[in-house]
């Protein structure tokens, strides 16, 4: 579990606008077609390296992963002079084949007040509990056992019954190529609290 201290309605508007600053930034520089300076080359690659994506391809291939990255997982908030949202219990699909992982989380999502569907370790039987009842958020590993990925879930599950996907992986590389599939991205390794955080940002990002 993590012991970070609480993240606050500004922690999560200033990581907000860091990320937009940094998009916006690298956006116009890859779009103007002209080299990337040594330095901003440099930044670039070493920012791939904190995600352990890879730093190999052009530095518009390498800002394209990281790019997906970083938006999916920035911290999203009401603004800023709008009050922290009430507390709203959801239903939350979890797929996570890592038993004890799924046993913490379940435990840290059913005590904060959520109702957990699973845990699930397969795609198949996820998707079978999504059939018979409502959800409102899939929490997705995306490298699960057995032949369906999280991402083929996800996919399944936003077509099938409009319900939306967190991912939750430690695979940054699938994360990256993947990001569009969720509507947001939580990177291993994380505690019961990060968890929690996310959720609320997605319950918040909603209104």
């Amino acid at each position: 579990m993590s012991d970070r201290p609480p993240v606050t309605l500004t922690d999560i508007q200033t990581a907000r606008e860091d990320v937009e600053r940094l998009c916006d930034r690298y956006d116009r520089l890859v779009a103007s077609g002209q080299p990337l300076s040594a330095q901003a080359t440099a930044d670039l690659r070493a920012m791939a390296g904190i995600y352990d994506l890879s730093a190999d391809g052009s530095p518009a291939e390498v800002w394209a992963s990281l790019r997906a990255v970083l938006t999916r997982q920035a911290p999203r908030a009401s603004p800023a002079t709008d009050p922290a949202p009430p507390f709203e219990p959801l239903t939350l699909l979890l797929v996570e084949d890592n038993a004890e992982i799924a046993a913490d989380l379940t435990e840290t999502l059913s005590q904060a007040g959520h109702r957990v569907i699973g845990p699930f370790g397969y795609a198949e039987a996820a998707e079978a509990a999504a059939a018979q009842q409502a959800v409102d958020l899939a929490l997705l590993d995306i490298n699960l056992s057995g032949p369906t990925d999280g991402v083929v879930l996800a996919a399944t599950l936003k077509a099938r019954w409009g319900v939306p996907a967190m991912f939750l992986s430690g695979d940054v590389g699938a994360a990256a190529r993947h990001a569009e599939a969720a509507e947001a991205l939580l990177l291993k390794p994380y505690g019961g609290r990060d968890v929690l955080e996310a959720v609320s940002r997605w319950t918040a990002a909603r209104r």
